[in-house]
């Protein structure tokens, strides 16, 4: 998982818009109102993973061989200092709806690519708001992805 994560950083870091990108360890948990990141941000985790056996590889260690199901979270997240109201100047709400550009971003960067070793391609599944009091805008998108002979 280790190499999954690193590559998909890596591919996110081609992103200029994207000011911080790091595996998720709490960066927009208990830190309002000053988390320790640049903005925007993305932001990439583990959701989950379920393991099935494939069976026995006696050449490999460990010789019994399974595969991986799971999720990979990207947090997209911006500080929104302006509103998108039908009367506000222009350019205040082209900035306002940024975060949209770099979602759109992240997901032409990631839908369908194969993030090394043994893991198969990324596909976008969900989508989801998180709801915060601090200013930052903020969207989860998951990821699914398979991993064979682990």
């Amino acid at each position: 998982m280790k190499a999954v994560l690193k590559n998909i950083q890596d591919t996110l870091s081609t992103i200029p818009a994207l000011k911080y990108i790091d595996e998720d360890w709490g960066q927009l948990d208990d830190y309002s109102p000053n988390p320790p990141t640049q903005f925007p941000l993305a932001l990439i985790d583990i959701g989950s993973l379920q393991y099935s056996d494939i069976g026995k590889d006696r050449t490999a260690t460990p010789q019994n061989r399974q595969m991986a199901t799971g999720t990979i979270v990207i947090s997209i997240a911006n500080l929104k200092l302006t509103n998108t109201s039908a009367r506000a100047p222009l350019t205040q709400k082209n900035q306002a709806w940024s975060i949209w550009d770099i979602v759109e971003s992240v997901h032409t960067k990631l839908h369908g690519v194969v993030v090394g070793g043994s893991a198969g391609a990324l596909m976008r599944t969900a989508m989801r708001k998180m709801k915060r009091d601090d200013g930052i805008q903020e969207y989860e998108v998951t990821y699914t992805i398979g991993i064979t002979n682990v």
